[in-house]
């Protein structure tokens, strides 16, 4: 069962003037599939539009924030803050996830939680925002709710990346991920991973995919190489 929109919005601090799109943004294919509704009123076509928003936006904003960087890096730095993890990351943030409008088989098959359903929804309320309030209103929200705290979020989003690196110029051993735990149903999994690095666990991670498990872990782990002063 979804949540109220109004709820959403005011989380957000944006009030559409044209609720329908609010409602556009957060129907999942499997709803209108469901509901035989027109296909194009699922929520794919705003995710089109907010996507091209979202890099128009963050392109900007790497832009001047790091003038002397090559494009190349740039380019880099883009993919990681609006890769599919990136965006889920930040639609938890908010409980996307609960307002979207699912089918009956998306639902009881953790489609909630699912990082490409709930990121996708992240840029089609992008979409519907900028068409409701346009490209002032998307900007800020697209500033509020992914760029703040970015360089946490780029050191959470590539923990796993930036930890192999910080392994591989230290001497500490080989990095290894164990799966220590996986429990619950097909819909709502839990898996735990701890990281190794030699012999020693450095950091303990628990998602709803493993994934997401390796990475909390990989985040956890680089905190506490840099306590240790490994991680500079």
């Amino acid at each position: 069962m979804s949540r109220n929109q109004a709820e959403l919005e005011k989380k957000i601090g944006y009030t559409f003037k044209q609720k329908e799109l609010c409602t556009n943004a957060l129907m999942h294919s499997s709803y209108t599939n469901e509901k035989r509704l027109e296909k194009w009123q699922c929520n794919e076509r705003l995710e089109f539009l907010g996507d091209a928003v979202l890099e128009v936006v963050s392109s900007e904003y790497l832009f001047h924030e790091h003038p002397t960087e090559p494009e190349g890096k740039l380019t880099k730095m883009r993919a990681s803050m609006v890769c599919e993890p990136a965006l889920a990351f930040c639609a938890r943030e908010i409980d996307l996830g609960d307002y979207l409008l699912l089918g009956k088989g998306e639902e009881t098959t953790g489609g909630r939680e699912r990082e490409s359903v709930t990121s996708d929804a992240m840029e089609a309320l992008i979409g519907a925002i900028y068409l409701d309030g346009g490209f002032t209103s998307a900007k800020e929200f697209i500033h509020r709710f992914i760029l703040k705290d970015l360089e946490d979020k780029i050191l959470f989003y590539d923990s796993k990346t930036i930890l192999q690196e910080i392994v591989q110029a230290s001497d500490l051993g080989e990095l290894s991920y164990q799966l220590v735990k996986e429990e619950g149903p097909d819909h709502k999994k839990s898996f735990e991973v701890n990281v190794k690095i030699g012999e020693k666990v450095y950091g303990k991670g628990i998602g709803r995919t493993k994934k997401a498990a390796e990475q909390q872990a990989a985040y956890q782990t680089i905190l506490t190489l840099r306590e240790t002063n490994h991680g500079e």
